[in-house]
């Protein structure tokens, strides 16, 4: 081989090394690391599966974990559907700012702004030209 085709290789061999490291190593690592916490589940841990469904762990068989979705409601899944492992600090967005804690005025204002949206609505359809 002389220089100038190895010059040509060279950025292909370039490239594949750098999808290694950018892509396909990091991937990797995420998949050991999720495929450690599905193993590691117990009874008693709060769970969300990949859909966005919040349950706790009742029961662990091979490849399957009952989640209690509801007092009394148990479901089965592939333990592949656990998408992580929910700690006590975590918090799901809405639940950071609900309508109870807002400031009185700020109530009063919503209502309000709310019902002038509908008579708005009502007042234009029932207008008559």
């Amino acid at each position: 081989m002389d220089m100038g085709q190895l010059g040509s290789i060279l950025p292909l061999i370039l490239l594949v090394v750098v999808f290694y490291f950018l892509l396909i190593r990091p991937q990797r690592k995420r998949q050991q690391e999720a495929v450690q916490m599905q193993n590691s589940l117990a009874p008693g841990a709060r769970v969300m599966t990949t859909t966005g469904l919040f349950g706790t762990v009742v029961a662990v068989d091979n490849e399957d974990v009952i989640l209690e979705i509801a007092p009394g409601i148990e479901t089965r899944w592939v333990k592949a559907a656990i998408g992580r492992v929910v700690t006590p600090g975590d918090a799901p967005a809405a639940d950071e700012t609900s309508d109870d804690e807002a400031a009185p005025g700020e109530e009063g204002k919503k209502e309000s702004e709310g019902t002038v949206d509908r008579n708005d609505d009502q007042d234009s359809s029932t207008k008559q030209s």
